[in-house]
This record gives structure tokens, C-alpha cells and sequence, in this order.
């Protein structure tokens, strides 16, 4: 392949759990020269470490082999299609054994490549030792740990296909390095090619979570929802310089704009001038998307800087379990009702758990669906006549949860009319897994391929001084024209998505048009976000400036709850928290609803002091 070729990868899944149709779309209908799938996040590690405990052949995505390789096979090797997934999980290389023994059945001639390194739970008791500390709460090394894994990088994926390989299988990397990996291999990029590697980077992050690129979850979802049902798959076409068209197979459903990508661009990054990775410190603040031709965009304007010389690792740790359960309240005042039951429950069960002889519970949770408990303050359905009560509690014990699941079903006899649905019956308590992040130096991480009986050992990345650095703030004024003003909700000018990092969380947001940007700059402030979101957010609120995009990207520590299944929250990943943003009021000038004006068209408009909404 030389440097002149266009590289086309297609990713076709998200997440553990995505449809196996959108590798079978990508293989069948996308034209792809590479084919990615991501599966694994911090909590499916933990998941993968509980199945290789009970079974030494499991703790890797099985999905991969028995919905995507058993019915594709054939077509990728007839195609020529190269395939990179972390579906090795923490036991990539029973993935392999599963894999050529599927291969030798379906006599398919696919040469399989395992990428080793990432996995550091024997070293647990090094890292106790040493004073390990978590890299954010400053919390001390766990006690005891379910897996321990660092995110390695794109090299080695790009030397197994250097060697050969057909598929590439890794345990946990970086999810950018899925496609940085296969873009290396084919251009040759070098490690002090930064500007390169920061646009595979990019590539590679926009194709991680499947259709979210191509129109899902999109906020203006109305222009998406007729292709639901089919859902094209995002496939980059990538050039040797580092810029790529983001698309998807003709014919499929979904939606390929500037926004849609954008909101993806933005998805769970912290400063967008220093997203630092184990390849790369990437500057993707001054990011350009342009459309090209119909569900065509082109991006460029990713800028590098050498890598930092540690990686990220991850440990998950067991804390106790948790129980949760819903029921349904119905009739006036239905809220009130919800939480009446709710703390009744919880005395109930707390006076029951004391006398037999357990302690209180460690944490609790109560939260009123359809009364807006996303919304806190801001809510506006405290009236509704219909509610979802759910409730949630964790604890040391499972015993002690299992009193609290028992006393759950009686309060349709003992307590409010109206108690309905009771989801999914008795709950049974679950583990609870936290998420343990700490840097671990390069030089410490021994890296290495194997490919049949080669075994090729992957050189650590000499150490660099520099790394990108965290933007001054580069914003042009906030003033407004005179006159008038008016207020309008958020997702009237702007449009965003919503993201986890453990307990942090971060929503992106970026404006509808360039013209309308200063509003948000001048009342979209940390201080306000931190204030909306107050029932939920703990600790401190970064805004970083987002000038490509013409937006912004706030980032909320402990805001989760502790996120994932740590949390006893409805929403543990902050996945709603950007369309509950969409209700903030922010002022604008008056004539900008006039015809001709960026928001012409415009009709609903919030009443001073941006309280309630009105139509114009």
C-alpha cells in the first residue's frame, strides 16, 4: 500500500452488547479495508476478570467469536478485510484458541495476532507496596482488586499487521488505537509524526462508539428517528496526512453532518488541547468539520505533541453490592406519594436490617422518574400524576440487601394506592465495582505480539519532556449586541452530548451557528452549570474553550456518584446530563428571533428572570 492510498475503516461496535448487524453491514456493504470493533470499558473489565475466575477459558468478548467471526469469516477473508478488536478483554489469549479453532471448522485461512502487555494484576502487591495512589481522589491502593490493566497503545496493533496478521486481538488499549493502529501500518507513519498521529488519534475516536457518529443519540434526534430501524455504521476515510471523511454505507439509516460528528468529537474528553494518549498528546481544539457531499464530512486541524511518558492504568476493586428495584405510582400527587414510599421503605428495612444484627446502610438512593430527578431544582413535573419510584441502596452485606428487596413488594399492600408495576420482581443484590485509575511508567510495561509461534517484543517509547499543554483560554470577548433581550432555553443556540469517566463526568456543547457563540460564552459559565446541576455534582467545574467547534466542554468531577456500577443512580454514566442542560436559560439579544436573525423561526422564549417558558 503506498502513501498515497485512501484508508477505509469501519468500526462495528461500541460497546460489549451492540448489534453484531453493524459488523455484518460494514463487511457486506461498507467497502472497508479494516474492520474495528470496540468492546470493552472500565466495569466490563471487572465483568471479563469474574468469568476467567470461574472458567480459565472465558474473560474475553465472546460475542466477537460466535456473532461476528462464526457468520463473517468467510466474507472478511474473501475480502481481504483486517479485523482489530479488544475483544481479548483479559484473556486474549483464550479469544485466539476460540477463534483458529472456529477458523479450522469453517476452513478459513485467517492468521490471528494477540497483543500482550496490558494486563498488571500480578503486580498487584508491587503497587500496594510502593504507595500506589489514585490519581484524581489521592485514595490509597485497594485492599483487594478484580483486574488491573493499563491502556497500551497503537504500536503494537501496527506491528501485529506488520507482521501479517488478519486479526489482531487486544486486551485493554486505548479505544483510539483500534484505527490509529491499522493507519500507522498503512502510511507508515513514525512515532514523531504527532500531527498524524493526533488525526488517527481523532479517527479513531470519532469511529470508538459505533453509530453515536452517524446520528445516534443525536440532540436534534427528529432528523434521525426514520432510520433508526437501519442504522449505518460510521466508516473514516482516512489520507496519509492525517485528515479523514467521516461516512457511512449508502442506503443505511442515520445521519453523517457536521453536528452529528461534532457531538461525537466531543464525547467524553476532558481538555480538548491536551487529550493525552499513550501514542500522542492530542490538540484537537481548533478541530474543522466540513460537509462535503451528503453524510460526508471532512475533518482536519488535529495537532500533536510528543506522548507522556506513563500510561493509564486501571484497577477495579470490589465494594460490597447494591440492590435496586422500580414500581410505578399512579393519581394525583403521584411524586409525593412516590417519595412517602420510598423513605418508608428504607425505615422499614433499616429497623429491619438493625435486628438482624447487621449495620445501617452505606449508602442510599431515592429518585422520582417522571418528576424530573435529573433535573433537581429545575424540574418542572412535580405535579405529575404518574411516577417511577426507584430506589437503591448498597451495602457490605448481601444479607442485609436481601431484607431491603424483601420489604420492597409488601408496600403494595401496606402502603400508597396507586402502586403498581413492580419491575422485574424481587431484586437480587449485585457486586459493586469501583474504579481504581494510577499512572504506571512506560519502561515498567513489557509489550509484545504474538503471531503463531513468533513472538515479536514491542520497543518502550523513548520518555519525552514535552507534552501538550492545557490551553490559556483563548476567548474573544463575550459582550452582545445592544438592545433587548430576551431568554431562550440552551438548545435553542446549541446542540450537545453527555459522557463518564468514572465519577466524572463531561458535557460538550457547541453552537449552532458561529454568530451565536458569545451568548454561550457569557451565560453558559461554569458557575451556572455547577448551580444547575447542584443536586448532583460534588466537586469543582472546569469550562474549557472549544474554538473549532465554536463551543465548549465542561467537565464535572464526582458527579456520578461514583459512576458505572459504583453508582446508585439511575443515570450512573451522566448519559442524560447534556439534554438536561438543554433547558438552561440564556439570554440573547431580542433581534436575533427577528427574520433574518440566527434564531429566526424561534418561538418559544423563557420569562424574565428566565424562569418558566412562555410562547412568543
Amino acid at each position: 500500500m503506498t502513501a498515497s492510498d485512501t484508508v477505509r475503516i469501519g468500526c462495528g461496535a461500541g460497546f460489549w452488547g451492540d448489534s453484531p448487524e453493524g459488523a455484518a453491514q460494514l463487511v457486506r456493504r461498507g467497502n472497508v479495508d479494516y474492520l474495528v470493533l470496540d468492546y470493552l470499558a472500565e466495569i466490563t473489565m471487572s465483568i471479563l476478570a469474574r468469568m476467567r475466575t470461574k472458567n480459565a477459558d472465558l474473560g474475553y468478548a465472546t460475542d466477537f467469536v460466535s456473532l461476528v467471526m462464526r457468520p463473517l469469516a468467510r466474507e472478511i477473508a474473501e475480502k481481504q478485510i483486517k479485523v482489530v478488536a479488544n475483544a481479548g478483554g483479559v484473556n486474549p489469549t483464550a479469544c485466539r484458541a476460540a477463534l483458529e479453532a472456529l477458523f479450522r471448522d469453517l476452513g478459513v485461512d485467517l492468521k490471528v495476532a494477540v497483543v500482550e502487555g496490558d494486563d498488571l494484576a500480578a503486580r498487584e502487591a508491587e503497587f500496594r507496596a510502593r504507595g500506589i495512589v489514585e490519581m484524581f481522589s489521592g485514595a490509597p491502593f485497594p485492599a483487594r482488586v478484580a483486574s488491573i490493566n493499563c491502556y497500551l497503545g497503537a504500536r503494537p496493533i501496527a506491528a501485529a499487521l506488520d507482521a501479517g496478521a488478519d486479526v489482531v486481538l487486544t486486551g485493554r488499549c486505548v479505544d483510539s488505537a483500534l484505527a490509529l493502529g491499522p493507519l500507522i501500518h498503512a502510511f507508515g507513519w513514525g512515532a514523531g509524526d504527532y500531527d498524524r498521529l493526533a488525526a488517527g488519534s481523532l479517527a479513531g475516536h470519532v469511529l470508538e462508539c459505533g453509530a453515536q457518529a452517524t446520528g445516534g443519540i443525536f440532540t436534534d434526534w427528529r432528523l434521525v428517528a426514520d432510520g433508526w430501524a437501519d442504522m449505518g455504521f460510521p466508516v473514516a476515510e482516512c489520507a496519509a496526512d492525517g485528515r479523514f471523511v467521516l461516512t457511512k454505507p449508502e442506503g443505511t439509516g442515520g445521519l453523517v453532518t457536521p453536528a452529528t460528528v461534532a457531538e461525537q468529537i466531543v464525547y467524553e474528553v476532558g481538555d480538548p488541547a491536551a487529550y493525552l494518549l499513550p501514542d500522542v498528546s492530542c490538540d484537537w481544539s481548533e478541530v474543522r468539520l466540513e460537509a462535503v457531499g451528503k453524510d460526508r464530512v471532512r475533518v482536519s486541524g488535529a495537532r500533536g505533541a510528543p506522548p507522556p511518558a506513563s500510561y493509564k492504568a486501571s484497577a477495579t476493586q470490589p465494594d460490597g453490592y447494591r440492590a435496586a428495584a422500580t414500581v410505578m405510582i399512579a393519581g394525583r400527587e403521584a411524586a409525593d406519594k412516590a417519595e412517602a414510599v420510598g423513605r418508608a421503605i428504607f425505615s422499614r428495612s433499616r429497623r429491619m436490617i438493625s435486628e438482624a444484627g447487621f449495620a445501617d446502610f452505606d449508602e442510599t438512593s431515592v429518585e422520582t422518574l417522571g418528576a424530573e430527578a435529573t433535573y433537581g431544582a429545575a424540574a418542572r413535573t412535580a405535579g405529575t400524576r404518574e411516577a417511577i419510584l426507584k430506589i437503591a441502596a448498597r451495602h457490605a452485606s448481601a444479607d442485609a440487601l436481601r431484607i431491603f428487596a424483601r420489604e420492597i413488594a409488601p408496600a403494595a399492600t401496606a402502603m400508597a394506592q396507586g402502586l403498581t408495576g413492580f419491575a422485574g420482581g424481587r431484586p437480587e443484590p449485585q457486586p459493586v465495582v469501583r474504579l481504581f485509575s494510577f499512572l504506571v511508567d512506560k519502561s515498567e510495561v513489557p509489550v509484545r505480539v504474538r503471531i503463531g509461534a513468533e513472538t515479536i517484543e514491542i520497543p518502550t517509547p523513548e520518555a519525552a519532556d514535552a507534552r501538550a499543554q492545557t490551553q490559556a483560554f483563548r476567548e474573544p470577548p463575550s459582550a452582545l449586541p445592544g438592545g433587548p433581550t430576551v431568554c431562550v432555553p440552551l438548545i435553542a443556540l446549541a446542540h450537545g452530548r453527555s459522557g463518564d469517566k468514572g465519577d466524572i463526568a463531561n458535557i460538550g456543547i457547541v453552537a449552532r451557528r458561529p454568530e451565536v457563540a458569545p451568548a454561550l460564552r457569557a451565560g453558559l459559565t461554569a458557575e451556572r452549570v455547577r448551580d444547575y446541576f447542584a443536586h448532583y455534582v460534588r466537586g469543582p467545574i472546569e469550562r474549557f474553550n472549544w474554538p473549532g467547534l465554536n463551543g465548549f466542554n465542561f467537565v464535572l468531577h464526582e458527579a456520578l456518584g461514583g459512576g458505572g456500577v459504583a453508582s446508585l443512580r439511575h443515570d450512573p454514566q451522566g448519559k442524560a446530563l447534556a439534554q438536561a442542560l438543554m433547558d438552561i436559560p440564556i439570554t440573547v439579544p431580542a433581534a436575533w428571533l427577528d427574520e433574518g436573525g440566527p434564531l429566526a423561526g424561534w418561538t418559544e422564549i423563557v420569562d424574565s428572570p428566565c424562569e418558566g417558558s412562555v410562547a412568543r
